[in-house]
């Protein structure tokens, strides 16, 4: 069980420094999304290349999230946390100065070892922090301002780029990782985990696994799927994964215990996220670059008209929170889930050519809401589906699963994208991402359905919603916590 050394800052000092640094991971995952046309203009590149501007940072933080949560519990929380903040910072600057779109690549995979760092600290951090009574408050407001990067990223990354540069989307981090450094060492209390061994050989496998299936997901379009390199890259990735799984399933320590997913809440909250986030990125990825290069809006005029799906979240998620304190947290999640899936099959319907925002903006909003209902909910489902010891383990997964989620989904609808349609011009365009957003549609509903079979409050069998007898804790581990 963790052991907080010193209580330097209470739980405000820590709901501000972690929802920032979540604020800065989240906001670039979407930033960039507007640039994509800029940053082409500039560098050149193909279809390819722009996925690995966002894949090379979803997918570097998501395969470390579970390694980066496991370096916490060993070398303390708060330690980590600062190096995970000052590796994020340095890369950011890098990103700003490459020069050719290698490098700019290169750059955004170590913002994303940063990230893998320093963001499943940010609960863990702030779970520490807050009384249990009003934890549900805290991560509303986490998740709040979680919902403000994502409904930023657009429009900060649209504006950045039409009134300075694109590279001062990434300079934008550096600022804000600098006030953080000095705030996060005075103000949190450092903490422990159990202390565990690294599991280095279950982090080889599941980031070697998700590299190849991703990789052979964004080069297949280009050199066709029969390539030889796509179908080794495939089946060694997916070879690379079943490994990871037996591993989890036997290693003493492995860095995602299998075991936890035999909590129906466990599995249901992850699948959904997975899910969610395949629809929802991919969908962002393909949407940015319609507004602009179809519709004609500038930078700053597509991250606004984006701003009703986006920007909902800092209206809602709080909202939502409250809601899950009151009624449970499945409700609201698989609530917010279909309605997000009836959202992105609006836009499938109507995307054209000519389409008016006015046609548009019902879409935006359901989508808009749908998102605002899962993401506060979510993580309150998360960190209340496992036992307290297990929290750290259980926010890196889930993380790492929705980060996962987001790489899939780009790498996935821009292929149906580039199969079906292309950049040559309005209408092949629109014939590439009918198809696609009707694949994102799809994907949320089915995380809707898996939301579904996560277990009600009168299935709990403790005050926390999800956490089921059947996850037994070792005695040594029992004994350890009542110390």
């Amino acid at each position: 069980m963790s052991q907080p050394t010193e209580r330097r800052g209470g739980a405000a000092w820590a709901l501000v420094i972690t929802s920032v640094a979540g604020f800065m991971a989240a906001l670039d995952n979407l930033v960039v999304t507007t640039a994509l046309p800029s940053i082409r203009e500039d560098f050149g590149g193909a279809l390819d290349d722009l996925e690995w501007t966002v894949s090379a940072y979803t997918l570097t933080f998501a395969v470390l999230l579970m390694f980066g949560a496991a370096l916490g519990d060993r070398f303390g929380r708060r330690r980590l946390f600062l190096v995970g903040i000052t590796v994020f910072t340095g890369a950011s600057a890098a990103a700003a100065m490459a020069p050719g779109i290698d490098s700019l690549i290169a750059a955004r995979a170590v913002q994303g070892v940063g990230a893998a760092i320093m963001m499943p600290l940010t609960l863990t951090l702030l779970t520490a922090a807050v009384p249990a009574a009003k934890r549900g408050t805290a991560y509303g407001i986490w998740g709040a301002v979680n919902g403000l990067a994502v409904a930023s990223g657009p429009l900060i990354g649209g504006s950045l780029t039409e009134h300075l540069s694109w590279q001062w989307i990434f300079w934008l981090n550096v600022p804000l990782g600098l006030a953080l450094l000095p705030l996060a060492r005075l103000r949190l209390s450092e903490s422990f985990g159990s202390g565990a061994p690294l599991d280095i050989r279950g982090t080889l496998l599941a980031s070697g696994g998700l590299f190849g299936i991703v990789y052979g997901l964004v080069r297949a379009p280009v050199v066709g799927w029969t390539d030889s390199l796509v179908l080794l890259s495939q089946l060694a990735g997916a070879a690379l994964l079943v490994g990871f799984v037996f591993h989890g399933m036997r290693a003493k320590n492995a860095m995602l215990p299998m075991r936890l997913f035999r909590s129906r809440a466990f599995a249901g909250i992850n699948a959904a996220s997975l899910l969610m986030f395949l629809g929802m990125f991919g969908s962002i990825f393909l949407l940015s670059q319609y507004m602009q290069g179809v519709l004609g809006y500038s930078p700053t005029e597509a991250g606004l008209r984006m701003l009703p799906w986006t920007g909902m979240p800092m209206i809602v998620a709080p909202v939502a929170g409250y809601l899950s304190d009151r009624i449970g947290g499945r409700p609201v999640v698989a609530a917010g889930l279909f309605l997000q899936a009836v959202g992105l099959g609006w836009f499938a319907f109507i995307v054209a050519a000519d389409t008016s925002y006015a046609a548009q903006l019902p879409a935006l909003i359901i989508s808009g809401i749908g998102m605002s209902l899962y993401f506060a909910p979510a993580s309150s489902l998360v960190m209340s589906s496992v036992r307290p010891h297990e929290q750290g383990i259980a926010s890196g997964a889930n993380n790492a699963l929705r980060e996962v989620g987001g790489a899939l989904g780009i790498a996935v609808m821009a292929s149906i994208f580039s199969s079906q349609g292309g950049y040559e011009s309005a209408q092949t365009f629109v014939d590439g991402i009918q198809p696609a957003l009707w694949v994102g549609s799809a994907a949320v509903a089915v995380a809707g359905v898996a939301a579904l079979y996560i277990p009600g409050r009168r299935h709990a069998t403790g005050s926390e919603e999800g956490v089921e007898e059947d996850m037994e804790v070792p005695a040594p581990v029992l004994e350890k916590a009542s110390r």
